[in-house]
């Protein structure tokens, strides 16, 4: 059995000796698209067995096993002409007409894909250590699942505008509750590098997959979307080392499309999902949203686009910060909309840290369901673990902190964590839904310098948008 951990550092500082590979992100990127091949390529031997008539959609001299398996074999200059002016020209302009199910796979993984590495002789070393890996292996190939987290974990240390890795307690505990059963559609708009996904499809595939049609199907229903190269490659070589033949990922961005063209038949059951948050959209794109909904925050423009997506009855589980549930302006209209659409019958609180140490912006889980207005929220404010001041990276969340909030989930009462506001106070109050704990102390109540500056940010883009509407009346 291969030591993984060791494996992916040794890879990790021979790219840092390398002149073209600068910083985490490339490194990932570079370590992806040989991850993705080596990956395929063992997937590909599971295809051959399985039918004789198999054919690969990757021309035979450019398979993993053709070049990369032999330690003495391509090197140096030899390896660099191959890899710059075959594997990636070919691999990029792939023919996805045929009727090769995997061709749009494998040329969407290169679309946009770089070979960074400028040493051929570096290049082989890295593909060595790759070949010590046997994804054959089931023990290697969970424990490369292990690892794989810890690669994305890397990725988000150098990311920024609100992408933040969600803990896995996290993702696990939300699709717990939203609880999305065989056949449903289950889908994330703004999906990453797949963690929801995954969550997702153990879930069912721990209750209900019994047979390889109902494989099949699970396949069919987990959706995705990612706006940005490096995620979406990861989430789909993440969904293939998770045994999803072809995941039904789209390179795109969920929101440059008009609200009012999505069809009942694009519609979907479930949606879990951490939106970017703290970030702003390019220029236009919120003109794809009814006129009174119209600003270039991301969580509000998500969440519109939530209630839209989902099926009457549906459910949704997502991730927003503190600002999104004290905002006024486009953002209460946002809000009073979900109410009157959806039965917001949850807002988890969560504790400092979460997603530490990427950012410490206060957090919540809503959970809502569509088809009947909120006629009150419930509201559970998650501790910390006993003895924690916050959440950090030595000492992240798991998933049994959320047991005590799962053991209330069914048999909801008030305590000192849970607390109920109903609708007509939320009215009232101009649909903030950022309600604090009534059984906490006046002293336990002051502003942390989070809140503070997320208010702020939160008054700001009122007027950003205020300015903007008076800018345009003056034009008019």
């Amino acid at each position: 059995m291969a030591d993984i951990s060791n494996i992916v550092k040794s890879i990790q500082n021979i790219m840092r000796t390398d002149t073209g590979v600068d910083g985490d992100a490339q490194r990932i990127s570079q370590l992806v698209w040989m991850l993705f091949l080596k990956v395929f390529d063992a997937k590909e031997e599971e295809f051959e067995l399985e039918s004789e008539n198999y054919k690969s959609p990757i021309p035979e001299k450019l398979r993993w096993r053709s070049w990369a398996t032999d330690d003495e074999g391509l090197t140096g200059e030899e390896l660099m002409l191959f890899i710059n002016n075959e594997l990636f020209p070919t691999l990029k302009e792939l023919d996805i007409t045929t009727s090769n199910a995997y061709a749009p796979l494998v040329k969407g993984m290169f679309e946009d894909a770089y070979n960074y590495m400028k040493s051929g002789t570096l290049l082989r070393q890295v593909v060595n250590k790759l070949e010590e890996i046997n994804f054959d292996n089931l023990s290697d190939r969970h424990l490369f699942n292990d690892m794989y987290e810890q690669i994305l974990k890397d990725l988000q240390s150098a990311g920024n505008a609100g992408e933040y890795y969600t803990p896995r307690a996290v993702t696990e505990f939300i699709v717990q509750m939203v609880d999305p059963k065989l056949g449903e559609k289950v889908f994330d708009p703004a999906c990453g590098t797949g963690g929801f996904l995954i969550s997702s499809i153990n879930h069912i595939m721990k209750s209900d997959v019994k047979t390889a049609e109902d494989k099949k199907t699970l396949e069919h229903t987990i959706q995705g979307i990612e706006k940005k190269q490096l995620p979406y490659m990861l989430c789909l070589t993440n969904l293939i080392l998770h045994d999803i033949e072809t995941p039904n990922i789209r390179h795109d961005n969920s929101l440059s499309y008009p609200l009012k063209d999505i069809t009942p038949n694009e519609r979907v059951d479930c949606i879990v999902a951490n939106p970017p948050f703290g970030g702003t959209e390019e220029q236009g794109i919120e003109n794809n949203f009814p006129a009174s909904y119209r600003t270039r925050e991301t969580a509000d423009l998500f969440l519109l686009l939530f209630i839209q997506m989902l099926k009457p009855r549906g459910r949704a589980g997502i991730v927003l910060p503190d600002g999104t549930l004290f905002g006024d302006g486009v953002t209460a209209r946002i809000k009073e909309k979900l109410l009157g659409e959806c039965n917001l019958h949850t807002i988890v609180r969560l504790p400092n840290g979460i997603f530490a140490p990427y950012t410490d912006i206060n957090t919540n889980l809503l959970f809502f369901t569509k088809g009947e207005p909120t006629k009150e929220i419930w509201y559970y404010e998650q501790p910390l673990p006993q003895g924690y001041k916050k959440y950090t990276k030595t000492k992240p969340v798991k998933l049994q902190d959320f047991d005590e909030l799962k053991s209330w989930w069914n048999d909801r009462a008030e305590n000192e964590q849970a607390y109920k506001v109903d609708i007509d106070t939320i009215k009232a109050n101009n649909f903030n839904i950022d309600v604090k704990n009534p059984h906490k102390g006046e002293e336990e109540e002051e502003l942390t310098t989070n809140e503070i500056i997320d208010k702020i940010e939160a008054s700001m883009s009122k007027s950003v948008e205020l300015l903007e509407q008076i800018r345009k009346e003056a034009q008019e």
